[in-house]
């Protein structure tokens, strides 16, 4: 019978399809997309029984010696266990349903069996990395998922704005790549291995030095930082929104950034043994969540609104997982995935009906001709607003309740303020996109065709359903946390609940007083405080910054270094030896004359110079 011994083969199919597509894609119909899909459902189809063998058997691992020297042993190999089980849902079923809506969104692309082919390797790495069961084969999965995502936003690279977005993400995440692995090799040279396992029991058993334990943590969590854009390097997710809309969906729910979310939760025994790197997560989490909502807020594109609605909900993550609060993070990861799939498949379907328009302040009352994406769009923004009882409302709830426990009274008010503010976004981008009166350029807006509404409705009855596996419902499952975690049922404080839910019906009014029925002015309130409105517009001007500190610091360093490189290194120390013994070698040629009369002079010299010498000295 096929079980958990079987995960591996959910990646190695959709990597599969990758590698049949490139060699014989050419010969295939519609460039053999098709198996990239059909790998991913047997992959959706292989979880089930997956996870009904983790249920039953509890977790599972397995590898193989890759390489073996002296005492040292290197491995690939999977560690099955609930966290990785879910993931493997979550992955591959948001992956399923957007490969199946690109059918529709992309058709007449003259490269659509290349789009596949990277949606094969894109998720095959993802697939990978939640599977890894140790460092050394998660950081190859990392690099692969980084390499995945280049590829898909730069997938229209003959636009530059999509080349250039692509080499930004690329380049942004490396940053906190590169202190992934010194922190992965920091914890292999204390502990003699990558095995994530075998790192976390010597790290508890007080073998691992403080120093090094923390240094180690950080550097892990700036990988984390890179990868799942939390500030400051969250500026390279708006711009990947020049990618396809469905790459965007996929990058922004079930992969990229997820992957963040889910080394920190993975390696979470070791950070509990440093809190001052918990501390660093929830911080960074908390300005996340805060300032991205912001942004947000003034965002006028519809797919950089909900870029940065990603950015501010991984914050909400990652103040979780500071708060120790491993199993509500992953279970807002869930809920977020399934809910940031729906709205950006949503605002695809607005695109293709719209003739590919972004700009909300175009748009308005496209629920007139667009039904089904409009009440689809509508359960995915509630839900991310933290309205009752959809699936974001209860894994927010269970978010702020870890704060609450494990953080001071500031990280939850700001945490609440944070609540109110995505109820606010997510109302604008709504009521200006779906509601109103219909806008003359748009009355030739239609409904998407069936393979694109499809996934939006599948997404929708998920959003709407699944809050119900909170909380435990029989004695052999006691909720999502429990199953997750074994941290025991999630539970509920009455008071915080309900300031939770007023502050999101709150944003919710006050997002239709503003952009629903027009009582208030969003243009008067902008006006009033016109620095901050310039500031949240321009990205609290950290594009410019970093290119300032391009041109004028990396730039000069380089600059600097290459002449360095240029005259001491090269110059000097490699071609400076060689033009002594060159110059060196013309001078002696003088000596080895091959003639009499040279010889004589320089023995005469010598005499005349030997007498001189000792008529001085005597």
């Amino acid at each position: 019978m096929i079980g958990a011994e079987w995960a591996w083969a959910i990646p190695a199919l959709s990597v599969a399809a990758f590698f049949l597509i490139v060699v014989f894609g050419r010969w295939l119909p519609g460039g053999g997309g098709f198996l990239s899909i059909a790998a991913i459902f047997l992959g959706f189809a292989l979880f089930w029984l997956v996870l009904a063998d983790v249920l039953r058997s509890g977790a599972a691992s397995f590898s193989v010696t890759w390489l073996a020297a002296g005492d040292t042993r290197l491995t690939w190999g999977v560690t099955v266990d609930r966290i990785s089980t879910t993931m493997l849902g979550l992955v591959t079923f948001v992956a399923l349903l957007v490969q199946v809506y690109s059918i529709g969104y992309m058709r007449g692309d003259p490269r659509l069996g290349w789009y596949f082919a990277v949606h094969g390797l894109f998720a095959g790495a993802m697939l990978a990395l939640v599977l890894a069961d140790n460092l050394l084969f998660l950081y190859a999965a990392w690099e692969l998922v980084g390499l995945g995502s280049y590829l898909l936003i730069g997938f229209w690279f003959e636009r530059r704005a999509a080349a250039e977005a692509a080499k930004k993400a690329f380049i942004t995440t490396r940053i906190g790549d590169v202190g992934l692995l010194a922190g992965i090799i920091l914890l292999f040279r204390e502990t003699g291995t990558f095995d994530i396992s075998t790192i976390i029991h010597v790290a508890q058993q007080g073998d691992v030095g403080g120093g090094v334990l923390t240094a180690a943590s950080l550097l892990i969590f700036l990988g984390a930082m890179g990868k799942s854009a939390q500030f400051p390097f969250h500026v390279w997710l708006p711009d990947a929104m020049e990618g396809p809309t469905p790459v965007s969906a996929l990058i922004h729910a079930a992969t990229m950034v997820a992957a963040g979310v889910y080394l920190v939760a993975r390696m979470m025994p070791l950070f509990e043994l440093v809190p001052i790197a918990l501390l660093v997560v929830a911080v960074v989490g908390l300005v996340s969540f805060t300032l991205a909502g912001g942004l947000a807020l003034t965002a006028t594109d519809v797919k950089r609104a909900l870029a940065y609605s990603t950015v501010s909900h991984l914050g909400l993550m990652m103040l979780s997982l500071g708060s120790l609060g491993t199993a509500a993070a992953l279970f807002h990861l869930v809920a977020h995935g399934l809910s940031k799939a729906l709205l950006f498949l949503g605002a695809g379907s607005v695109m293709h009906g719209t003739n590919g328009e972004t700009d909300i302040r175009k748009m308005g009352g496209l629920r007139k001709r667009m039904p089904i994406t409009a009440a689809a769009f509508v359960v995915g923004a509630a839900s991310l607003a933290g309205v009752a009882p959809l699936a974001g409302f209860f894994s927010k709830d269970e978010a702020l309740l870890a704060v609450l426990d494990h953080r001071s009274p500031v990280f939850i008010a700001i945490a609440l303020a944070g609540v109110a503010l995505s109820a606010l976004y997510m109302a604008r981008v709504t009521l200006v996109v779906f509601f109103g009166g219909l806008k003359p350029e748009n009355d030739h807006a239609h409904e998407s065709p069936p393979v694109m509404t499809v996934p939006l409705i599948a997404l929708a009855f998920f959003a709407v359903t699944l809050g119900v596996i909170a909380f435990g419902w029989t004695d052999s499952y006691r909720g999502f946390a429990d199953y997750l975690t074994g941290e025991g049922p999630f539970h509920v404080e009455p008071w915080l609940t309900a300031v939770s839910l007023l502050l999101a019906l709150g944003g919710l009014l006050l997002g239709w007083l503003y952009y629903g029925s027009g009582r208030l002015s969003s243009r008067a309130a902008a006006e009033r405080l016109p620095w901050l409105h310039r500031a949240l517009v321009n990205g609290l001007y950290l594009d410019t910054v970093y290119q300032w500190v391009v041109d004028r610091v990396v730039l000069a360093l380089s600059r600097f270094t290459a002449l360095f490189d240029r005259i001491v290194v090269n110059d000097t120390g490699v071609d400076g030896p060689a033009v002594t013994v060159m110059l060196s070698a013309l001078r002696m040629r003088y000596v080895q004359t091959g003639k009499m009369y040279n010889y004589a002079a320089a023995m005469a010299l010598g005499v005349a110079g030997l007498a001189l010498v000792w008529w001085v000295v005597s």
